[in-house]
């Protein structure tokens, strides 16, 4: 009897312990980024050029983008839901009504084979466009791109998407709101679409292409826009790599026309980790949008803009990172501001953060 009661023992505390190290499927992170930016133009609005939308306050302390999220995730549903305010979001998400300001995503996925990794996820949702995203911690330089800056950062819509076995290959199509929309424009009855297509031959390589086809305007001025985003990221050793980045756009000049105003951009990163703690980003970019259509200057020549950038990178700890970064933008029309109100064709830009995530 007694051997009885010990069997009986052993066997309700390994299942006791069984179910302590059983992992949950819920999860819960966050992320603060604050910053303090200095522009030499000094502007007198204390607000940064209007085609940039991270760190946009000038010689202040601020916060760019803090969330908390929490995450689901089992064989065959997942779910996110990430709440957020800063000051990228209130540039991000000027557009949005009320509390749509502060979703920065939200969607489930239904898993829709069991021998396949092919799922359908549907909600607000990260951009399938582009090499950068919000989480400064995770890009190579300080600053965001020109062409992260002007191109979705998230979407709303359903996705379908497929990662092979050997996760070498990412497929997915999806049905969007528009460019960057939560809620479509007023009058808009007409989805968007995209597609995204990522190859990684190695744990070195990834290549990227992803589409939109789409109007983000009114049906009474409907443009057709097409806009294609292709990037390789290259671990080049232990120490070096690289992003190359190369974005083309296309959109009607008016409703129902064959001619279209194109714009395009380009964007070399090198990265270098010095030490294990310690890493340096350097970045040469192009940005040619000539007709205005996504940035409009009113100037003769548009906006073609030339962008470079050094900073360096300290990790404090694993998951709390101090940068800094000059950058210097140059263009060919005079459309910076500075404090006495002149127009300028240089903007000079030193920018600090302190980044943590949990």
């Amino acid at each position: 009897m007694k051997k009885l009661i010990t069997g009986i023992i052993l066997l309700i505390g390994t299942g006791a312990m069984a179910q302590e190290t059983k992992t949950s499927p819920i999860s819960i992170s966050g992320y603060v980024e604050t910053y303090y930016n200095y522009d030499f133009n000094r502007p007198l609005n204390n607000t940064m050029p209007p085609f940039l939308y991270n760190f946009t306050r000038n010689n202040e302390v601020n916060l760019n983008l803090g969330y908390i999220k929490a995450a689901y995730s089992s064989d065959k549903v997942r779910g996110n839901f990430t709440f957020a305010t800063g000051t990228y979001m209130n540039a991000n998400y000027s557009a949005e009504p009320g509390l749509l300001k502060n979703i920065y995503e939200a969607n489930i996925g239904v898993r829709l084979s069991s021998k396949n990794n092919l799922w359908i996820d549907a909600g607000v949702l990260p951009s399938h466009i582009g090499w950068e995203s919000a989480k400064g911690i995770d890009n190579p330089t300080l600053s965001r791109s020109l062409a992260a800056e002007n191109s979705p950062y998230f979407e709303t819509g359903a996705r379908l998407s497929y990662t092979s076995k050997s996760e070498k290959w990412y497929l997915s199509a999806m049905i969007l709101n528009g460019w960057q929309r939560i809620q479509r424009v007023d009058g808009n009855t007409t989805p968007a679409f995209g597609t995204q297509v990522t190859f990684k031959p190695s744990s070195k390589i990834t290549l990227n292409s992803s589409t939109f086809i789409g109007n983000d305007k009114p049906d009474s001025v409907r443009k057709m826009r097409y806009f294609h985003d292709f990037y390789g990221i290259f671990q080049l050793s232990d120490k070096w790599a690289a992003t190359l980045g190369f974005d083309i756009g296309a959109e009607q000049k008016t409703k129902g026309s064959s001619n279209f105003n194109t714009w395009y951009t380009s964007a070399l990163i090198l990265k270098y980790a010095a030490t294990s703690k310690t890493s340096i980003g350097v970045r040469a970019e192009y940005y040619d949008d000539k007709n205005g259509v996504i940035i409009a200057t009113n100037t003769p020549n548009g906006f073609k803009t030339w962008g470079f950038s050094a900073n360096v990178d300290y990790n404090i700890l694993s998951n709390l990172m101090w940068r800094a970064e000059i950058r210097s933008l140059n263009r060919k029309d005079d459309i910076f501001v500075n404090n006495d109100n002149k127009a300028l064709g240089h903007n000079i830009a030193l920018t600090t953060s302190l980044a943590f995530s949990f």
